[in-house]
């Protein structure tokens, strides 16, 4: 027979699961494993008729919620799959005991469970060898946001329009982070113009092999980044640092490339370095001399007089006195440039645009010049959250952060950073977006805001996603640190110490579930019953062996007709709660258990007042 309670529970776990579904990434085909596993289930628990149909529903959900977790590692749907698995098991014990509890006593079982097995989870946590993905997941598509891999006039406009977050940057001090000024967060170089747009011209994947990284210098700083999903497969960065993932590479462009899939959360650590990155000192290509020729004839001729009258590293000065000298103006809402010529119709005639039109313009007179130059797009800024009690603090930077810079290369220094938005708008690089369009009401205007009282609320949910993310990058490189620290020489005595571990932890786990056994509601019955009939032993009233409860209170009231109310009220209390079949109103059963106690209380007061008396022992009656 199935209990209503463990279908109830089914469909609710069923519910739980459709909504982790809703939240997952529909482009990958795990996911859609995991709807026809949801899907099965929904159909076997909705045509049960025997408990092992609801079973094998319970056991095709656990797979799904499996699968799930591992699709969606962060900690919100966390949470979400721990109360599917404790609706799950509550579904399971429900229909296991036979009906023999509600709702609120099968959650609060299942919690015990999870409680006691949470000593084999660390456990295997800790010392069960990492495994890596059993196989790789194809990008099947883009993210909802971000960057891109080229570079649009107005591109980065509308991305300023969105304020949700792009990457969190938990460093171990405050003070291990640059300036406020100096937080330029790379993602990708742009080193293709075609006269209207750049584009980067390498596809994105790892870096060709080159010199291995720096090592990590003993005690030096990390930071932990947490970056949202992101069209493209280059992670920020700030240029420098050692990945401590040696699947993640750094290109000789300065890109750093991980393992990840765009449509996934990434989280990396670095390491502070004191060496220069190697993508510095990398010469250019021909490439990052390349103009679309007679695209832009007006700045082809401003730049042709700077090559001829002036040395390579005075002409970045030339453009920065040329922007700083016109009435160049930072706007989000910059005039259309059209096809022909664009950078022509913004150096001479609209002279309004945002960070791109000024990297665009400023890299195209470098190349024009005769100068190595190339167009990177990243964020820059960022706010610094404190930590708080529920975590450690980050540097959140949001979508709107995004940004546009330029590298020009200098025969004595390298790739050097320039950005001529500075030369404009000062107060956009040391003070944000709100600061570089202050004054400009109605650039300011289309800026949305969060709601001011759940910014508290979502800063502090975000210092326990990083600590959440802290835990999860536990791998396989973290596990040998920890076992060469903790085993030293015995480091191939990882699998006897988990297995004498589990043994201890499952041991444990009895023995604590043994404790917490719930007594029956009938053994607390007859313990009431014993109590009181412990009363009337001093009177010399002990049922005899084999005497029924009826027959010894029918005897002890004829002894002594005192006790007669007691004893028949005691009777009748005892018989419903024992035997009566189990009733929904629960109203009932309280009310009967309150009349034994109250029997209980009146035999104890009648006992008093007897003692006082010799009463003759009573004999048990003759069987007929």
């Amino acid at each position: 027979m199935i209990e209503p309670l463990a279908r109830r529970l089914q469909i609710l776990s069923l519910s739980l699961l459709a909504l982790q579904l809703l939240g997952s990434d529909w482009q990958s085909p795990l996911c859609w494993g995991s709807l026809t596993l949801v899907v099965m289930a929904s159909l076997k628990v909705r045509n049960a008729h025997r408990p092992a149909d609801l079973r094998r529903g319970l056991l095709a959900q656990l797979i799904a919620l499996g699968v799930l977790a591992g699709l969606n590692p962060n900690l919100g749907p966390g949470l979400v799959q721990a109360a599917t698995g404790l609706v799950l098991v509550a579904g399971l014990l429900a229909q296991e005991s036979g009906g023999a509890g509600n709702l609120r006593q099968m959650l609060s079982r299942s919690v015990q469970l999870l409680v006691v097995c949470l000593p084999l989870l660390v456990l295997l946590f800790v010392f069960m060898p990492r495994l890596g993905p059993l196989w790789p997941q194809a990008e099947l598509g883009r993210a909802r946001t971000g960057l891109s891999d080229q570079l649009d006039p107005g591109a980065i406009a509308q991305l300023a329009l969105d304020p949700s977050p792009a990457l969190r940057i938990s460093p171990a001090q405050e003070q291990d982070l640059p300036p406020a000024d100096q937080r330029y967060w790379r993602v990708r170089v742009l080193d293709h113009f075609d006269g209207q747009r750049w584009r980067a011209s390498s596809p994105q994947g790892p870096a060709p092999t080159g010199a291995p990284p720096a090592p990590v210098q003993p005690g030096a700083g990390q930071q932990l980044w947490l970056v949202e999903p992101s069209p493209v497969r280059a992670l920020p960065w700030g240029g420098s640092g050692v990945p401590l993932n040696p699947q993640i590479t750094s290109s000789p462009q300065g890109e750093l490339v991980g393992p990840w899939q765009t449509l996934e959360r990434r989280r990396y650590v670095l390491a502070a370095s004191n060496q220069p990155p190697a993508w510095q000192r990398q010469p250019p290509a021909r490439s990052d001399l390349d103009f679309a020729a007679g695209s832009n004839p007006q700045l082809e001729a401003l730049a042709d007089g700077w090559r001829q009258q002036l040395a390579p590293a005075q002409r970045p000065a030339a453009a920065q006195a040329l922007f700083q000298g016109q009435p160049f103006r930072y706007t989000l809402q910059p005039p259309p440039l059209g096809d022909v010529a664009p950078l022509d119709q913004f150096l001479f005639a609209s002279r309004a645009g945002f960070c791109e039109h000024f990297a665009s313009a400023f890299t195209g007179l470098m190349r024009a010049a005769g100068l190595p130059a190339r167009v990177v797009v990243g964020y820059q800024g960022g706010s610094w959250v404190p930590a708080n009690l529920w975590g450690r603090g980050y540097l959140e930077v949001l979508q709107q952060d995004a940004h546009a810079w330029s590298e020009v290369w200098l025969a004595d220094q390298g790739w050097v950073r320039i950005d001529p938005t500075a030369w404009v708008a000062p107060a956009r690089i040391g003070g944000g977006l709100r600061s570089g369009l202050a004054g400009q009401w109605a650039d300011l205007g289309l800026l949305r805001q969060g709601l001011p009282w759940l910014r508290p609320l979502t800063r502090s949910w975000t210092n326990l996603d990083l600590a959440w993310s802290q835990l999860l990058r536990y791998d396989q490189s973290s596990q040998d640190e920890l076992m060469g620290r903790w085993l030293g020489p015995f480091r191939s005595w990882q699998g006897l110490v988990l297995v004498v571990g589990l043994a201890l932890a499952l041991a444990l786990a009895i023995g604590i579930l043994g404790l917490l056994q719930p007594t029956p509601r009938q053994d607390q019955q007859r313990r009431r019953l014993d109590r009181s009939l412990s009363r009337l032993a001093s009177l010399h009233l002990v049922p005899q062996p084999g005497e029924t409860l009826p027959a010894f209170c029918q005897r002890a009231a004829a002894q002594v007709p005192e006790l007669a109310k007691g004893l028949e009220r005691l009777q009748g209390s005892y018989e419903r709660l024992r035997f009566a079949p189990r009733s929904p109103q629960g109203s009932l059963a309280r009310k009967w258990a309150r009349d034994l106690m109250a029997a209980d209380r009146e035999l104890a007061e009648a006992t008093t007042r007897l003692k006082r008396r010799p009463v003759e022992r009573l004999q048990p009656s003759e069987p007929r």
